[in-house]
């Protein structure tokens, strides 16, 4: 198997070589013409234009740039189309239905947040090339980097504009699947079962250390669960767990006495990844909740051990608290707003509370009890709080109900939905213990779901061409297209 694939891929390179020679350096040539009708005010045109006559075509080119400032609603294709008829008549073929042979045109509506390729038809390439060009100019275009969105855009378009056949991506493709087929089958093959491997060792390794502790401590446990008092409304609830406990300490034991039993050329397999990752996590979990037992017991009958056992109740809370300003500090944050300003407000009061909590249970003036439905209240409230600013977001990046609906989409389903649905985050505290996983809408929620939605969005502003003229455009059927960012 290895001298094959070692004499497949000599083969693959030889073809490489000969198909990166078959190109002479003299195809390229740089744009007969520069044109900027940068009407939007936004390019740099000092910087612009050396740059694209710096660019090689594979003919002799006239390139064009346009921008102007339209409105989200807005057809670039017909705006062009207006400004070429009325200010650039020669960029129209002479029957006035398509554009001139030779040019090129790149379009960018920086409000409206449109971009747009327009060619003669001895430039046409195919709607997904078209698409392709854009898509090289979109990152930079959302980040307001205008000037070199154009040039990358041209970039790719004099990449693709008359491209020679066996330089075309199907051309090469279809090269390298003939010759690299029977190595890339022989090393995907390998590589599966090597990553496999790997990962099935690693959940065995994390499912024996959480199985060894909750093993070493199980005595200690039951001890804990014995003196954790019933009429406590969270005692009662975390031993409503316990009595679950032995139960599953017998499934995980049954679990670890499987994946143990697998042989080396076993642990490659698929399936027994999966029961191995069940082991790991069932061995975790029982791993957390004899730490929230002995937690319990410590705190609600006032043990030595209790100040231990509260900051780590208090830890969840500290770590949204402390991830906060970074939340608001970030690129369509809001940091200016006034759910943000009530974010930092309630942080502040939240640290100075934790604080006068801490000290009222030392003193003995609040009950465990109470402390910890102080607790629960302020991650309630923080929970809203972070609703409240998670809606601002929304809106403040959010173009129209249905980008906003989408966000909102992704925010709930990282709020409610992994954890909800495979039940496998567990946060090792008597609050997590007590309350469902998606009870709290943490900080490192909301990030997850934020940069989730604001990806959805842009994926679906940059998606869909939009190729006709508008009702001006009559009868022209010049090649280009345009898509928003």
């Amino acid at each position: 198997m290895g001298t094959l694939v070692r004499r497949i891929g000599v083969i693959m390179l030889v073809l490489a070589a000969s198909l990166l020679g078959v190109a002479a350096p003299s195809d390229a040539v740089s744009p007969s013409a520069v044109i900027v009708e940068d009407t939007a005010g936004v390019l740099d045109r000092n910087t612009l234009v050396p740059a694209v006559e710096r660019i090689q075509f594979y003919e002799p080119t006239r390139v064009a740039v346009f921008t102007y400032n339209g409105k989200a609603e807005d057809n670039l294709n017909e705006e062009v189309l207006r400004f070429a008829r009325s200010r650039h008549p020669e960029w129209i073929s002479a029957d006035g239905q398509k554009w001139a042979d030779g040019l090129f045109i790149f379009a960018l509506d920086p409000v409206g947040r449109h971009v747009g390729t327009y060619m003669g038809e001895d430039r046409k390439v195919s709607l997904e090339q078209r698409s392709d060009i854009q898509e090289a100019s979109k990152e930079l275009f959302r980040d307001a980097q205008w000037t070199d969105g154009t040039v990358a855009g041209i970039r790719r378009a004099a990449e693709l504009i008359n491209q020679p056949w066996y330089r075309s991506a199907a051309f090469l493709i279809t090269a390298w699947v003939t010759g690299g087929l029977a190595a890339l089958g022989a090393a995907a093959w390998l590589i599966v079962r090597a990553v496999t491997r790997a990962a099935c060792r690693k959940q065995i390794e994390r499912g024996d250390r959480s199985y060894s502790n909750v093993s070493m401590d199980l005595d200690v446990t039951e001890l804990n669960a014995g003196t954790i008092p019933e009429s406590s409304r969270y005692g009662s609830r975390v031993l409503e767990k316990h009595r679950t406990f032995l139960t599953r300490y017998a499934a995980a034991t049954e679990l670890s006495n499987q994946v143990h039993a697998l042989a080396k050329r076993s642990l490659s397999r698929r399936k027994n990844l999966k029961l191995a990752r069940r082991f790991a996590d069932s061995a975790a979990e029982l791993d957390a909740l004899d730490d929230v037992i002995a937690d319990s017991n410590a705190l609600l009958n006032r043990a030595d051990t209790w100040p231990t056992a509260w900051d780590r109740q208090l830890a969840p809370l500290r770590k949204d608290l402390a991830g906060l300003e970074q939340l608001l500090a970030k690129r369509h944050g809001q940091g200016d707003s006034a759910t943000a300003s009530a974010l930092r407000s309630f942080r502040d009061e939240s640290l100075r509370n934790i604080e006068r909590w801490t000290s009222e249970l030392a003193d003995g003036r609040i009950t465990p009890e109470e402390a910890l439905d102080r607790l629960y209240e302020a991650r309630s409230r923080l929970s809203e709080l972070l609703e409240n600013h998670a809606e601002t977001v929304i809106q403040g990046f959010a173009r129209n109900e249905r980008e906003a609906r989408l966000m909102r989409e992704q925010m709930q389903t990282a709020h409610e939905g992994l954890d909800h649905r495979r039940q496998r985050s567990y946060e090792p505290s008597i609050l997590g213990t007590v309350y469902p996983s998606y009870q709290f809408f943490s900080v490192a929620t909301f990030n997850s779901g934020f940069n989730t939605g604001v990806s959805s969005v842009n994926s679906a502003r940059g998606g869909g061409s939009t190729t006709g003229y508008g009702s001006s455009g009559g009868s022209f059927s010049g090649s280009g297209s345009s898509s928003s960012f």
